[in-house]
């Protein structure tokens, strides 16, 4: 079951949906073999839907997609990235609270 609120990016759209986007854009690096990424699958949907009118949230499998990764020096997943204005702002390693999570969206969302 997918969730219409959560997108999905590759590196093919990564440009357009993400760095091109007005909005801030938190991008997931997941793997279907990982479990702290399956573990978290349900708050970033959570998050997705939460926050739809704020802030862009989706998945990018690091197995399909080996550009993005490579290119923001993607080591270890999850790895959460906080986009804003084209930039890597923020980011989050391994299978964090949500709490962690919208403390981080919310320093670029106050205003909004």
């Amino acid at each position: 079951m997918t969730n219409p609120y959560t997108q999905t990016f590759s590196d093919d759209n990564f440009s357009s949906q993400v760095l091109d986007n007005p909005m801030p854009v938190l991008v997931d690096f997941w793997a279907p073999w990982c479990g702290p990424c399956m573990a978290i699958t349900k708050t970033i949907d959570e998050l997705a839907q939460e926050y739809h009118d704020k802030v862009v949230i989706g998945k990018l499998n690091v197995d399909e997609h080996v550009d993005v990764p490579a290119r923001y020096s993607v080591r270890s997943i999850p790895y959460l990235a906080l986009f804003h204005k084209g930039e890597l702002v923020d980011s989050l390693v391994g299978s964090v609270a949500k709490s962690q999570i919208t403390t981080m969206i919310s320093k670029y969302t106050e205003n909004t």
